[in-house]
């Protein structure tokens, strides 16, 4: 009895450094939703990159922390609007987010079982961000080599699939609601710049990255697994 009381407690010792862990690289594309350009909420204009960290409490949910890097652009000619078309605005912009959050998983995620591993996800939290501080004068970009920061909140959705017992390959789509309408140089902040802003100062941007996680597992089985 004692025995079994020892073991008990011992597991329960161990339960909160004995997670597993995950940790890789996010690369694919990004675009923007703003006053100027397309319209599209999937259609890359420059690359993404970055790393990703995961902890995987149970089978259903992992906290989850991310540092991306992307480019894209808002290009009037691009657009399926003709007063976008004739208006001809173009202007190039970048972000690097830090992020944090919650994954949730659909069905049970096992990672510490033999064989195949597959699970669609959702992830959401709050991410801030820098970005390039732009505005249009005179129908011309006006870049004063600024950087501005804002909050924004995350929207992803992919699907994860073990390719063996340590890596895991993953796709999604993440959509951020930004709390800036100046990611295409449309809302310039400050008194300086009201002569300079334009379109639908009620909505604010958005910035969507779409591709591809690959991760490395490590840590040693949860103790909740000790009895199964």
């Amino acid at each position: 009895m004692r025995i079994v009381l020892f073991a008990i407690f011992f597991c329960a010792a161990l339960q909160v450094n004995a997670q597993t862990y995950e940790i890789g690289v996010f690369a694919g594309g990004a675009n923007g939703i703003g006053d100027v350009g397309r319209t599209n909420y999937i259609l890359p204009s420059g690359p993404a990159f970055g790393g990703i960290f995961k902890w995987n409490k149970s089978k259903r949910y992992s906290w989850r922390a991310t540092a991306i890097y992307g480019k894209f652009s808002f290009d009037d000619t691009k657009s399926s609007q003709p007063a976008r078309v004739q208006r001809g605005y173009e202007v190039d912009n970048s972000v690097l987010e830090a992020s944090v959050g919650l994954e949730f998983n659909f069905v049970e995620y096992n990672l510490h079982k033999l064989g195949p591993a597959f699970t669609p996800y959702l992830y959401t939290g709050f991410t801030y961000f820098r970005y390039d501080f732009n505005y249009f004068d005179a129908l011309q970009v006006q870049d004063i080599n600024q950087k501005d920061g804002s909050f924004a909140i995350p929207m992803t959705v992919g699907a994860k699939y073990r390719l063996n017992q340590f890596l895991i390959l993953g796709a999604e789509i993440g959509a951020r609601y930004t709390f800036t309408d100046n990611l295409d140089a449309s809302n310039p902040t400050g008194s300086n710049f009201e002569q300079f802003r334009f379109g639908n100062i009620l909505s604010d941007d958005w910035y969507v990255f779409s591709g591809f996680t690959l991760t490395y597992t490590f840590g040693r089985k949860p103790c909740q697994d000790c009895f199964e």
